[in-house]
């Protein structure tokens, strides 16, 4: 019986405000896990640049097609010959407006796929935890899936994860696998990163990928880590917990369709009335 296997690598970063330093670190993050056999690897959100302050992101972004770490990142990719999924970075839509972009870089070095985050994470946590994404972000408007050879992505950033609907839509359009770069803060990431995550691949039976940030950074803010990959049954596969470094592991395929027939969700979407009927005095 033929198996179709996936050699993947997920990057554990810790992103600074320098995007040359970054890309610095992909490139030889890239370079170590195609030695290892990689044919996938992917990055975290907020890859080339992690600040928190609006206007300094906004003064070093660019369009894409001008963006010189786009360029050296799709080198990258050319030079190992991987596919490169670079979690996300900052990219220039208007004068005073970011979209926060994850791109899918073939082996020959071109972009095949973007989809920007839909969901921004405007949240109040307490003291010192205050997001509000939407003072810099326009957010996305569609779902995106990227056929490749032998597999199928579907794309997703940070706090996507906490919307189920979405990577249900992906999974009947046909993903196997599931990447969710994230940037997760600690309060959050400890109390319920595994367990998203895990929920996602079993309400899909998707691979799920997600590499992290990790640590303390140059803006000033604490990212979780914990950069895991799940199976189609929702078993953790591997996980790096902290540190910058490489988690490598091999996606067997064809757990996507078992996972599947034995428990077959997908199939069981019933019509229901909204919104719900409610009863009581």
């Amino acid at each position: 019986m033929t198996t179709h296997t996936l050699p993947i690598a997920l990057l554990q970063m810790r992103s600074g405000t320098d995007a040359a330093e970054n890309v610095a670190a992909v490139r030889a993050g890239v370079r170590e896990a195609a030695a290892a056999g990689a044919r996938l690897v992917a990055t975290p959100e907020m890859t080339v640049c992690l600040d928190r302050r609006p206007g300094a992101l906004l003064a070093q972004a660019h369009a894409q097609a001008q963006d010189p770490s786009v360029r050296a990142l799709c080198d990258i990719a050319r030079e190992a010959g991987v596919d490169l999924l670079v979690g996300s970075l900052a990219v220039r839509v208007g004068p005073q407006h970011l979209a926060n972009r994850s791109l899918l870089i073939d082996a020959a070095g071109q972009i095949v796929a973007h989809y920007d985050k839909i969901h921004l994470f405007d949240v109040d946590l307490g003291p010192g935890e205050r997001y509000q994404e939407s003072a810099r972000f326009v957010p996305g408007d569609r779902a995106v899936l990227a056929a490749r050879e032998g597999y199928t992505l579907g794309l997703s950033i940070c706090y996507d994860l906490r919307f189920a609907g979405l990577y249900r839509t992906l999974a009947q359009a046909g993903a196997q696998v599931l990447t969710i770069p994230s940037a997760f803060t600690v309060p959050t990431g400890r109390a319920h990163w595994e367990v998203l995550l895990r929920a996602r691949a079993i309400e899909t039976g998707c691979y799920v990928l997600a590499p992290a940030q990790h640590g303390v950074h140059a803006d000033g803010r604490e990212t979780y880590g914990h950069s895991m990959v799940i199976d189609p049954w929702g078993q953790i596969v591997a996980v790096r917990a902290q540190e910058p470094g490489l988690l490598l592991a091999t996606l067997d395929l064809d757990a996507v369709a078992q996972a599947r027939r034995r428990l077959p969700s997908l199939q069981h979407d019933r019509a229901y009335a909204q919104p719900p009927h409610v009863t009581g005095g």
